[in-house]
């Protein structure tokens, strides 16, 4: 897709080779004394209820249920972590912005991700998943200034791509790009992905053997492409 950031083949294969293992379901917690211990380095995924968290997390380590998936908005109420070859770890966040969360279920959300967001040394990266059909909402606003005051690295990947058209999505990509320019945390480049049908997926894969390759947290080839402007 035109809104992916370019990788070389040895990228994607560090990629695919990242992902290949075994998966396995380590935590869930509802609060932050839960957290489990950190073995590696943490991957996270946030976005709005019914974004597509659970869908990609499963396409990424090509599992079709490792992460569960759900008709209802808000099922995922803890941060839920998989632990995966090289230490590393895949955090699937609370989705957010679902309107019939009562305000104290809200608040303990906010909470517990504020805290994750700030607090912990092995967070890597939050791919913050944005669906490509509604485009940022003011929900997805309020996480990026979170991700912003805690100077968090992170990057934007729409999601549901196939179930828009290429002209619509060149004009979703672009006013999100817009939208975090001025945020020095924020990754600049996007990356375009349908779990359904492995739309980005490999270039996924890709980003996240690059950053943690130029982190020295993997083994793997290290590129002198620019990463993140900023890195937790």
């Amino acid at each position: 897709m035109t809104h992916s950031p370019d990788f070389s083949a040895a990228e994607i294969e560090a990629g695919r080779r990242l992902f290949a293992g075994q998966w396995r379901f380590v935590a869930a917690a509802g609060a932050l004394e839960a957290l489990p211990l950190s073995t590696g380095p943490e991957i996270a995924f946030a976005g709005r209820s019914n974004v597509g968290k659970s869908l990609l997390i499963n396409a990424l380590t090509g599992r079709h249920a490792l992460a569960r998936t759900s008709n209802t908005p808000g099922r995922t109420q803890q941060l839920i972590f998989f632990d995966g070859p090289h230490r590393l770890t895949l955090v699937d966040m609370p989705g957010y912005g679902y309107a019939a969360a009562s305000k104290s279920k809200a608040a303990a959300w906010s909470r517990l991700v504020q805290g994750y967001l700030h607090g912990r040394v092995s967070l890597a990266r939050v791919y913050l998943l944005v669906d490509s059909r509604h485009g940022l909402k003011p929900a997805d606003g309020a996480i990026l200034d979170t991700l912003s005051q805690a100077a968090v690295s992170h990057q934007v990947v729409l999601t549901k791509c196939d179930e828009i058209g290429e002209a619509a999505l060149a004009q979703r990509a672009a006013a999100v790009k817009t939208a975090i320019a001025k945020r020095p945390a924020a990754f600049p480049e996007l990356i375009a992905t349908s779990a359904r049908h492995g739309q980005g997926i490999e270039r996924l894969r890709a980003a996240i053997a690059r950053l943690l390759a130029e982190r020295g947290s993997l083994g793997l080839p290290h590129t002198s492409l620019a990463d993140s402007p900023r890195n937790n």
